[in-house]
Formats: C-alpha cells, structure tokens, sequence
C-alpha cells in the first residue's frame, strides 16, 4: 500500500477514497473513475468488503489487488454487510470507515452501492467533507414490492440531504431524484461504462470456442450473464426450455450464486445437462457473445444492466424485461422481445421459438442494438465524470 501523499513541494496532495460494499463493484465499475482520478493528480484509496459477498472470483479479487498496487492506490478492508438489516455489522463498518477518513483526510469520497452510500455519507456529513454517491438503481421503482418503498425510499431520501453530488444510472432513478430528493445536484450518466470497441471487434474461430463447450455448429445459443439469484431471473429461461424440449436450443449461463444448486437440479430434473450450462464466472464474455444467437435478460429489478449492452454492442437480439433501467435501452420488436412479465414461463417460452424460427428480425434487432449500445459508450460517460470530479 502506498501511504506517501505530499507533493514535491511539501504540499499535501488531493486525495480521495472510493467506497463500496464489495471488492467486484471497484472491479466492474470504477477502475476508469480511478484512472480519471489519478490523471487529475488525486492520491485515490479503495475500501470496500475484499472477502464476503462479491460476485467475481477469489482469483479475481487478487488480480484487482494487484492491479490497485500497480496503480499505486492502496486498499483498506471494510467489514461491510450486503444485509441492510444487519444492524451491528453496519454499526461495525461505519466506525471502520470513519477511523479511515480521520486519519487519512481526505477531500472527498465517492460511494456506491445503498449501504456503502448510507454509510459513505454519514461519516462524509459528520466529518465534514464532501460526497457523491452513485446509486446502481434505487431498490424503488414504477411497480417495486411496496416492502421495498418502506424501507429503501426514505432512507435514500434523508440521506440525500448529505450528498453533494447524485449521479443516477437510469432515467427513471434520475427523474425521481430531481423531483423528489434534496442532494445539491442530481446527475443522469448514460451507465456506467461501456467498452463497445472490445465487443464489436472481438474476433474468435467460432466453431473451435463451440466445440469448447460441446456445442454443434448447428446448435441455436442462448446466453444470460449475471448472479445466479432470484432477481437476476434465470429460473424461468430454464423452465421455459424445460417445456420446449428442443435439443437443438443451447443455454449458457454466466455467473455465481446461491442459487447454483437448486439451478443444477432443475436441469438435471429436465434431463438437460448437456443444453443448459452453468459456466460460473467467466472472463471471456466477449467471446461467447460471438457463438450467441440471442442475449436473454430477464432480471425482476435492473439499475440498468451492464451485461445486455455489452451483447447488444456484439450485435445480440435481446429478449429480456421491461423494468426500471432495461427500458432506457429496450423497444419491443426494435431490440428484441420484451417481456411484460419476466417470470411468466409461456411468454418466455413464445420469445425464445420467436428468436429462434425468425432468423431477420434476430438480425435487424441485432443491427439496430449495435447503434444503440453506442450511446452508453465509456467514452461518454468519462467525459461526465471527469467534469463532476474537477466540480467536486
């Protein structure tokens, strides 16, 4: 860890400390953050939950550590809980993360995430500093369980009277924000940070990465990328292709989870082993974009959904939900198939036979989602970035 924050000069550096709940929320969504940080000379800290409760794997999460070392940006552990409910364990990371930002005085801190965010700004407001939050979509939205109106909404509404910065994902999270919450400024960003170029110029032997996976050359491949939980959803795209019985119709599903087992028995209990394959986490994913044939995304609850822009950006069809963050980038018959009620197996089961016997409108939804995918390029999220940390 690097603990050297003065300039040549003897002044003490700018310096900032990023905060998160878990070690794969740095990962996936804010290493560009850093590296603006560190090109406008901020001395930048990391603390975030580097052993429970992340989404990549433990391998992963020592690459990230190396790659922090590397950057010169030094990482600090913090117990955080992703149960909001855990009260002694919240109790437990605020003071860890408020004995970190008195001693290391910082300028800012950026949090994310609704309890790195609730924390984040509690000891930013009693330390007196400043603070932006990004929320990866509010728990609340048009058609949310009302349990979660009771408790993530007027938590988030106090807590944004002690955010300086409020930086949405989505452009429903964004209108209720401005109308409704108390943060000195509201900001909407088109995601969180799109490589389009590496998904539109990736180029593989497709049918040796089939043959990897034991699939034919002929085969029809579907692909879901996310944890394996209930909002993420994949249950139904296996029930679906349970009644459809088309050996021909292949499943990969990317990711970890507490629901592996039960997913595993499911497709044992289908007699579909060799269909439906649990990968678990991969880093390949541009890749398996390129033998897909549609990009399945039926999530409950989406801040916005990283994954199905990355497929839309290889040129994937998309059959997925039309919730909160989906629908910032989702038509029906323009993007694909959208679902009016994702956990509905028999409108799961008429996209997919849709997706699979319509080889045009797979290939003009997949044009068009090209152009698409390109609005959230990290390009122009950078861009909104840079200009809210040089206010900040």
């Amino acid at each position: 860890m690097y603990q050297n924050s003065m300039k040549e000069d003897g002044s003490k550096k700018k310096s900032m400390l990023m905060l998160a709940s878990v070690a794969s929320m740095i990962d996936q969504f804010n290493m560009s953050n850093i590296e603006i940080l560190l090109k406008l000379g901020y001395k930048v800290d990391v603390a975030c939950n580097f052993k429970e409760g992340n989404t990549c794997s433990t391998e992963r999460i020592e690459d990230l550590k190396h790659r922090l070392t590397k950057m010169k940006v030094a990482y600090y552990q913090i117990d955080f809980t992703r149960n909001v409910m855990n009260f002694l364990q919240d109790i437990k990371a605020y003071n860890q993360v408020k004995e970190l930002v008195l001693k290391k005085k910082y300028d800012f801190i950026h949090c994310h995430s609704p309890i790195g965010g609730v924390i984040g700004r509690a000891v930013a407001h009693e330390v007196g500093i400043k603070v932006i939050y990004t929320a990866h979509g509010f728990h609340f939205y048009d058609g949310a369980p009302k349990k979660n109106w009771i408790i993530y909404y007027p938590i988030e509404k106090f807590f944004s009277k002690w955010t300086d910065i409020l930086i949405t994902i989505n452009k429903e999270d964004y209108s209720r924000a401005k109308k409704k919450f108390y943060a000195n400024k509201v900001v909407y960003i088109p995601g969180v940070g799109l490589d389009t170029e590496k998904f539109e110029q990736c180029n593989i032997d497709r049918r040796k990465k089939r043959e990897s996976l034991n699939i034919p050359d002929d085969g029809f491949v579907l692909l879901s990328v996310g944890e394996l939980q209930n909002r993420k959803n994949q249950r139904t795209v296996i029930d679906a292709l349970g009644k459809l019985r088309n050996r021909k119709i292949y499943y990969l599903v990317v990711g970890r989870g507490e629901l592996y087992e039960e997913y595993d028995h499911l497709i044992r209990m289908y007699g579909l082993q060799d269909n439906i394959k649990l990968l678990g986490y991969r880093t390949d994913i541009d890749e398996l974009c390129k033998i897909t044939d549609c990009f399945v995304h039926p999530s409950v609850r989406e801040g916005l959904g990283i994954a199905p822009l990355e497929a839309m950006a290889s040129g994937l069809p998309l059959i997925s939900s039309y919730v909160n963050g989906i629908k910032d980038y989702t038509e029906n018959e323009v993007s694909g198939c959208c679902l009016k009620n994702p956990t509905d197996v028999e409108e799961m089961v008429e996209a997919i036979e849709k997706v699979y016997k319509k080889s045009d409108f797979r290939i003009a939804c997949g044009r068009n989602n090209k152009v698409t995918a390109k609005l959230f390029d990290i390009k122009n999220t950078n861009k909104i970035m840079e200009k809210l940390y040089k206010e900040i």
